[in-house]
């Protein structure tokens, strides 16, 4: 059989041309031939198999990106990461499906308290904050207490990132206390309003502050509920079972084009424009991610600033929190390995353990 043409190969496909107008672009499904005089696509029919996956991982809502990886490895190692992505997606769906219900209840005017904010849960944690090799100062902060766990990444240079960072930690502070779990959501929402409000009036007070700004990732417990607000681009991560997954999303420029398949992650991580932020607490409009977790004995969660994860990979994260009992060597660890890698940025990390009290 000849070459195909590109409206023979999606029917054959089940594509459509545009789409593999767009996969030829980046790179996914390259026709076997482009006439020099007409500039039309023509397909080998041997490429049927791969344009067929190509369609399937998109059936499963798989970004371009991740697919563009699954169909330049080995069929084995193919699957494992068709696997892999799967597990994150029944998380990612398990937690929305969480907050469903919550909302539900609550709109209903049912008791916001869950059936098992009864259950004795607690937290064992350790956080730490270090300058690293490169910067003069730290505009990183952190908190972790008995309900509450939290990292900033101060933005705006040297004095205003660690004023912003610092104005966030504060509006966050009072929540370490006891909460009906109903209300963990609404108390995070809260406290970001009150630290997007605090830089506003700071910028408006000191004009060499402003552009302050601030990520936020933190967590605040009550029961057997966690509750958890994002914003910018620090991140959250859930250990569990030995599997360490992401559980925040980054506001960034980057991050945006590897969802839609401009980028691939390694692309993202060496991008001149990768710590660009989409969001963040400035003073300005900031719509934080919510989202509420089941706390489950044994589980560990991380949260930290861009100056671990770009330097430390998820594999070596993974390890650390897997092999080392102690939240305390844990971050002491984990700050050594990104200084080890050269610490171009502040490093900060919160380490905690879900125990039964």
């Amino acid at each position: 059989m000849g070459l195909l043409t590109i409206g023979s190969f999606a029917r054959a496909s089940r594509l459509s041309p545009k789409a593999l107008r767009l996969y030829d672009e980046l790179g996914l499904l390259r026709p076997a031939r482009v006439d020099p005089l007409s500039g039309y696509r023509l397909y080998d029919p041997r490429q049927l198999e791969q344009a067929r996956l190509v369609a399937w991982l998109r059936r499963i809502g798989m970004p371009l990106a991740r697919i563009r990886v699954v169909c330049e490895l080995p069929a084995a190692a193919a699957a494992k990461e068709v696997a892999a992505y799967w597990s994150q997606v029944e998380s990612d769906t398990e937690a929305r499906r969480r907050l469903t219900t919550f909302l539900i209840d609550y709109l209903s005017g049912k008791d916001t308290a869950m059936p098992d904010a009864r259950t004795t849960l607690g937290i064992r944690y350790a956080v730490r904050s270090d300058v690293g090799k490169l910067r003069e100062s730290n505009e990183d902060a952190a908190y972790a207490g008995p309900r509450l766990l939290a990292v900033a990444d101060g933005l705006g240079g040297h004095a205003g990132g660690e004023v912003a960072s610092a104005a966030a930690i504060d509006a966050l502070r009072p929540l370490d206390a006891e909460l009906p779990a109903g209300d963990l959501l609404n108390a995070l929402e809260h406290a970001v309003r009150q630290a997007n409000d605090a830089m506003r009036h700071i910028a408006e007070s000191d004009p060499s502050l402003r552009g302050l700004g601030t990520t936020l990732t933190a967590m605040l417990l009550s029961g057997s509920q966690l509750a958890l607000v994002h914003i910018g681009d620090s991140r959250a991560y859930l250990l569990r079972d030995g599997e360490l997954f992401q559980i925040t999303h980054d506001h960034t420029l980057v991050q945006t084009l590897v969802d839609d398949g401009r980028l691939t992650p390694d692309e993202a991580a060496s991008h001149p424009q990768r710590s660009l932020l989409l969001r963040a607490i400035d003073g300005k409009q900031s719509e934080p991610d919510l989202q509420l977790q089941d706390a489950i004995a044994g589980d560990r969660y991380l949260l930290c600033s861009d100056g671990l994860y770009t330097v430390v990979s998820a594999e070596k994260l993974r390890e650390v929190m897997t092999a080392v009992a102690d939240p305390e060597d844990v971050v002491r660890k984990l700050v050594d390995l990104a200084n080890q890698g050269g610490g171009p940025d502040n490093i900060t990390c919160v380490v905690a353990d879900v125990v039964q009290l």
